[in-house]
């Protein structure tokens, strides 16, 4: 045990200096030569889903397949850490951490944009009137933020939970390979494995807060609190939330990144709350019901359709959005995996999945059906609200401050708040992302030191301006696309190997269920057995020596002329005599 914990107190040389330098030369390139780094994300990006696009596809399809097996299977009762381990966290808590953690900026940003984007400009091959158009609109964002996303969460956070909790190993992602790769993931493999990890986290959290930094830049011009939403305002806004992030993170799990997570969730529910309440309350009750519905009776053909016979322009589509979420979701799954894991020990694996998956799948879609829909019955009742004057087109950085907008008395306060929670989600995501980081460049170290956690949270708002440096929107979702690729051959291993340990422990636990119920099957055997024989020939079987003698009642002499010899007075007398006749004369 002194070893182990001298092994992961120490930082952990082959995973940080090569994860720090290979995003710092990122970071780097995307300064000096910004044209250049736009050139070839664009080409990447090009290549990446002409080639990989179908593969995207049908691992989340497995995915997905894996999660549920994996909630409904033999394996649910077994629990993440010792057997009587309690949850370490009350359920609220934890649902509130690993939702904050895991979808984070991107509800906000997308909440409103991505519906009325889909509406606007359709997916190719989708046509019909504004109704069927919205319907459909709203059913292909439940896909790409519903089952998909969480699936790739439970992959990651199962195998890490089962490898930290109930195997003991240090919080890394190597150890979730051990069934694999055994006592190599000690040595180089492992090294490779949690670099790749990070630089995925790093560059996922980098994303979201791209796209948050966006987010709030244009809705402080559209206030009119700035006059322009320029590259200097989204680089000085990186600096302070950055800041606010590092200040959090130094905190540590149970005060600040805790205390982050729950108020957001109470701020995410008030705005969410205010909008149902001022919006069409009737109608996006209607719509969350017939969505589900849409969504559950379409979910495998919208889970298979690559658009392969719409040439370039559904390749184009795919690339532009669900390809990319795959990508995103994929290159944050080491990230949410640590945490979740980290945050899950003491439940079971049916609790885990169960919470993991389907309570966040049902607030999501309440998310987008409330925001999404209100967003699409004020275009389709006034066409043209919801675009962008200037251009004709949906604004993604603006749409939901033009929803507040429409709402009675409620733009200014609103569009507040919703900045607030963009920059909380933020915070809370990369003091996550920055704990789980600092533990993997620690060897597993569950609590890391103060000025490496503080080293990743900068890291991640440098690599945010570099990838707008780099081209912006584009270059974001490229960035999560090409991360995502080689980890999902982590993930793929992960998935083997907690399959593999979890089979062996039932094994064991199942022969030793038979072992026990066959000791009392005998033993209640014997014991019916031994009483049976003991009742039946107690009479006819001498008492062992020094046993108890048992009372065998005597039959009463036959007195008269018919006792047979050696019966009656005779044998009687014989008994009561010893010296016979003779004795008596």
């Amino acid at each position: 045990m002194t070893q182990t914990a001298t092994r992961t107190s120490r930082l952990a040389r082959g995973v940080f200096y090569p994860a720090a330098g290979i995003i710092l030369l990122f970071v780097l390139i995307a300064v000096v030569a910004p044209e250049a780094m736009t050139n070839a994300m664009g080409w990447l990006q090009a290549e990446v889903i002409g080639v990989f696009g179908w593969y995207y596809v049908l691992i989340v399809a497995a995915f997905v397949v894996f999660a549920i097996w994996m909630g409904l299977s033999r394996f649910g009762d077994i629990v993440l850490g010792p057997d009587d381990e309690e949850p370490e966290f009350r359920l609220p808590v934890w649902f509130s951490m690993l939702f904050a953690t895991g979808m984070g900026i991107g509800l906000v940003y997308f909440g409103v944009a991505e519906p009325l984007s889909h509406f606007e400009s359709p997916k190719p091959g989708v046509t019909g009137d504004d109704p069927f158009l919205a319907q459909a609109a709203i059913g292909q964002t439940y896909l790409h933020w519903g089952i998909h996303a969480w699936a790739i969460y439970v992959v990651a956070g199962l195998a890490l939970a089962y490898a930290i909790h109930r195997k003991g190993r240090p919080v890394s992602i190597r150890w979730a390979l051990e069934p694999l790769f055994g006592d190599r993931v000690k040595g180089r493999l492992g090294d490779v494995i949690d670099v790749v990890a990070i630089i995925g986290t790093v560059f996922g959290v980098a994303t979201s807060l791209g796209f948050g930094v966006l987010q709030v830049s244009n809705g402080l011009e559209f206030l009119g609190w700035v006059d322009d939403a320029s590259m200097a305002l989204k680089i000085g806004l990186i600096a302070a939330i950055t800041a606010v992030a590092a200040l959090s993170v130094a905190s540590g799990l149970s005060k600040g990144i805790k205390w982050l997570s729950n108020g957001n969730m109470v701020l995410a529910g008030v705005v969410l709350g205010a909008v149902f309440v001022l919006g069409p309350t009737l109608f996006l009750l209607r719509e969350w019901v017939q969505s589900f519905g849409y969504y559950f009776s379409n979910v495998i053909r919208l889970t298979f359709d690559t658009l392969a016979f719409r040439g370039d322009e559904g390749l184009a589509w795919e690339s532009s959005w669900t390809i990319f979420y795959w990508g995103w979701w994929i290159s944050w799954a080491p990230f949410v995996g640590v945490f979740i894991a980290r945050i899950s020990r003491g439940r079971t694996v049916r609790e885990f999945v169960l919470g993991t998956l389907a309570v966040p799948m049902a607030v999501t879609t309440i998310w987008f059906s409330v925001f999404g829909g209100a967003g699409l019955n004020q275009e389709m009742a006034e066409p043209g609200s919801m675009l962008d004057p200037a251009t004709g087109e949906v604004n993604t950085d603006t749409a939901m401050f033009q929803l507040f907008d429409t709402l009675p008395g409620g733009g200014a306060w609103l569009s507040v708040a919703a900045i607030i929670l963009v920059i909380v989600f933020f915070v809370t995501s990369s003091d996550s992302g920055s704990f789980v980081v600092d533990m993997l460049a620690n060897g597993g170290d569950p609590n890391p030191p103060l000025w490496s956690r503080l080293f990743w949270a900068i890291l991640e708002g440098l690599v945010a301006a570099a990838l707008l440096l780099a081209g912006g929107l584009t270059a974001l979702q490229t960035a999560a696309i090409l991360i995502a690729l080689p980890f999902s051959l982590v993930l793929i291993g992960m998935g083997a190997s907690v399959v593999k340990e979890l089979s062996a422990e039932h094994r064991a636990i199942v022969r030793a269920e038979r072992r026990a119920a066959r000791a009392e099957l005998t033993e209640h055997v014997t014991e019916k057995v031994a009483t049976t024989l003991a009742g039946r020939w107690e009479n006819v079987l001498p008492p062992a020596p020094g046993a108890l003698r048992l009372r065998v009642p005597r039959r009463r002499p036959r007195e008269g002329p018919g006792a047979p010899p050696g019966d009656g007075a005779a044998g009687s007398g014989a008994s009561q005599n010893p010296s016979g006749p003779d004795s008596s004369g």
